[in-house]
């Protein structure tokens, strides 16, 4: 089975590769480590500690010397769960949402990609990265696809990818942390009990193996990462609107999927590439907290111009790939049609317009 593997291109003498007992292993370590953490934070209540626990056990098993392939199709797979997720929570009536409160969107997502595009930037002009890797590193979206967008437009793919899941997994924890600590829930609430292995729903499964295995065809055939998302969110928007049989989706599925999703970001911190990013790194952790920082305030302003509460207004801002903000969207009191509605805009506009961006930014630092 393939599997799936970190972007960026290790240089250097191949390992050999350990034996079926040492995977072994390490995936039982890793599932201990991920339902220690994870489920420590579950009880503190932490939104999206599902996603987070396994995130920071895979990064740990990484970053030491132990990680573990990842089956790409269990990866993907998971993807297309959460996109099934998503899409369940989204109405149909969306894109008329979306056009009929176009300058919130636009003002929502010029800002942010602009935000993305100074720090670009600054990293640039610094000589903390060259030219369009800066900038690549810096944008805002699906963080798989610029990583492959940026090697297919002549930018370093692993110093981008550094960047990319840096960012990525600091909105995942931050975003969540806002969301329990500082944001806090209603006094008084309780969150409801969740009852993790419900009746089975066959049809409604049938539904959801449907819908993702249509994703990674769909994925497959026109080769952007992102579509194993958009595509099973699109189609349970789709089935929902026509009044048609909607995927299911158990919390022991939610779950599973939440626990891959978070291993497929842990396990790309491994310890070759981090070295090969060693002097940039305290300069590239500063320009993304910074980023998330300013973002958050964005989120402040978003809130008080439209009414939102703060905590949707934040996640419709944040810097983060859209997979991990909808998993910490979906463990929230939030609007998740909005913030999802946000995230999708501004990652088209970033799809379309980043790489002749890109070019124009590098360009303002070019020697002359």
């Amino acid at each position: 089975m393939p599997v799936f593997k970190p972007d960026p291109v290790q240089e250097g003498a191949v390992a050999p590769a350990p034996s079926a007992a040492v995977l072994a292993g390490r995936w039982l370590a890793i599932l201990a480590l991920s339902a220690l953490l994870g489920g420590g934070m579950e009880a503190a209540g932490l939104p999206a500690a599902l996603l987070l626990g396994p995130m920071i056990a895979a990064g740990a098993m990484a970053v030491s010397g132990r990680g573990v392939p990842l089956p790409r199709a269990a990866h993907f797979s998971a993807l297309g769960v959460v996109g099934c997720m998503v899409g369940a929570a989204t109405p149909p009536t969306v894109l008329g949402d979306i056009l009929a409160h176009w300058p919130v969107f636009l003002a929502g997502v010029g800002s942010v990609v602009a935000l993305a595009g100074g720090l670009g930037w600054l990293l640039a002009r610094a000589q903390v990265l060259p030219g369009t890797t800066a900038v690549w590193g810096a944008w805002p979206g699906a963080a798989s696809a610029m990583v492959i967008l940026s090697d297919a437009h002549g930018a370093d793919m692993r110093l981008v990818a550094v960047m990319q899941y840096l960012r990525v997994g600091l909105v995942a924890a931050s975003a969540a942390l806002i969301a329990r600590f500082w944001v806090g829930v209603p006094e008084g609430a309780e969150a409801p009990a969740v009852d993790w292995v419900p009746p089975l729903d066959p049809g409604g499964l049938a539904v959801t193996a449907a819908v993702v295995g249509a994703s990674l065809l769909i994925g497959r055939i026109v080769r952007m990462p992102s579509a194993l998302f958009l595509a099973p969110m699109a189609i349970a928007i789709a089935l929902h609107g026509a009044d048609l049989p909607t995927p299911a989706l158990p919390p022991w599925l939610l779950a599973a999927a939440y626990a891959v999703a978070g291993w497929g970001i842990g396990l790309r911190f491994t310890r070759p590439i981090l070295a090969h990013a060693a002097r940039a790194l305290p300069r590239l952790l500063l320009g993304i907290v910074a980023l998330i920082a300013l973002c958050f305030g964005l989120g402040a302003a978003l809130a008080w111009a439209t009414g939102e509460d703060l905590l949707t207004a934040v996640l419709a801002t944040s810097p983060g790939g859209m997979d991990s903000v909808a998993i910490v969207a979906a463990s929230s009191d939030v609007d998740m049609p909005f913030v999802m509605a946000m995230q999708t805009a501004r990652f088209l506009a970033v799809l379309f317009l980043g790489p002749w961006l890109a070019r124009r930014i590098a360009a303002l630092v070019a020697p002359a």
